[in-house]
C-alpha cells in the first residue's frame, strides 16, 4: 500500500468526506460534510488550508460545508455545471464545471467525472430544493500516477467495468450503506467491476438509513473477489505512505 500510494496521504473524515494530500502538498477535500457530521472528530471539522474541493452531488450530507470552505480558503471547487452555476450565484468566484466525461487538470492533479446513478438536488435555508444536475463520481490521478475513484453516491452500473478499462483505479472508495445508495452486495460486484485491488467501504452507519456493514462487504467480496482487499477505515484514519 505505501508503494502504492507515492507519498500521498488519504485522511477519512466520515462518511464520504475525505481530505487529500499529494506529495507535492496540496490539499484536497471531496464531499466536505463536516460541521454537522455525526462521524467526524471535532477536532476535524476545522479545515485550514485547502486547494481543491471536489463535490459529486448536492446533497447536504456531501455538499454541506463547500461554499463556506470555499470562502474561507478560495480553494478552487470542481462540481457538474449546474451546481457550478449556484456556487457562483452565491458568490464562489473559484468554481469549475466538470461534466461527465470530461477531464481537467486542477493543480497538480488531473480529475476526470465519471457517471453515478443517484439523485441531487441542493437544500436551501427556506427549506426548498434545487435541481443540481445529475450526480458524478471522480477519478483522481495524483502526480505520482496513482489513480483513485471515488464512486460517490450511486448503485452498482455495468459500465464499472468500462471505468475500470479506461482508468485503471488504484484504490475505489465504495458506498454501501444501502436502502439510498448501494448495498455492500452491489459495492462487492462494483469491486469486481472495477478490477480495483483495494477498497474502502464509505456511506455507513452515519444514519438509521443506512444500515450496510462492511463485514456485509467482505463476506460478498470473498465470494465475488476474493483477490481484492477491504481497508475499513474510521473517521480520522489515514492510509498513507
Amino acid at each position: 500500500m505505501e508503494e502504492m500510494l507515492g507519498g500521498i496521504r488519504i485522511n477519512y473524515l466520515g462518511h464520504a468526506t475525505f481530505r487529500f494530500v499529494t506529495a507535492g502538498g496540496e490539499q484536497i477535500i471531496i464531499d466536505p460534510f463536516l460541521t454537522d457530521n455525526p462521524q467526524t472528530p471535532e477536532e476535524l471539522k476545522q479545515v485550514g488550508e485547502l486547494d481543491t474541493i471536489l463535490i459529486t452531488h448536492g446533497h447536504f450530507d456531501h455538499f454541506a460545508d463547500a461554499i463556506p470552505l470555499a470562502q474561507q480558503t478560495g480553494a478552487t471547487v470542481v462540481a457538474n455545471f449546474e451546481i457550478f452555476a449556484y456556487l457562483q450565484s452565491q458568490g464562489v468566484e473559484n468554481a469549475m464545471p466538470l461534466n461527465k466525461g470530461g477531464t481537467a487538470q486542477v493543480g497538480g492533479i488531473k480529475v476526470t467525472a465519471v457517471n453515478a446513478f443517484h439523485s441531487s438536488s441542493i437544500q436551501t435555508e427556506d427549506g426548498s430544493s434545487i435541481y443540481a444536475g445529475e450526480p458524478i463520481g471522480f477519478v483522481i490521478e495524483f502526480e505520482s500516477g496513482f489513480k483513485l475513484y471515488h464512486a460517490g453516491d450511486t448503485a452498482v452500473f455495468g459500465d464499472m467495468a468500462l471505468i475500470g478499462e479506461l482508468y485503471s483505479p488504484d484504490l475505489a472508495l465504495l458506498p454501501i450503506g444501502n436502502q439510498v445508495v448501494m448495498s455492500p452486495f452491489e459495492a462487492a460486484h462494483a469491486a469486481r467491476l472495477l478490477g480495483v485491488r483495494h477498497v474502502v467501504p464509505i456511506h455507513y452507519g452515519t444514519f438509521p438509513f443506512l444500515p450496510g456493514t462492511p463485514e456485509e462487504l467482505q463476506k460478498h467480496l470473498d465470494e465475488i473477489a476474493p483477490d481484492v482487499t477491504v481497508h475499513v477505515m474510521q473517521p480520522g484514519d489515514d492510509l498513507a505512505s
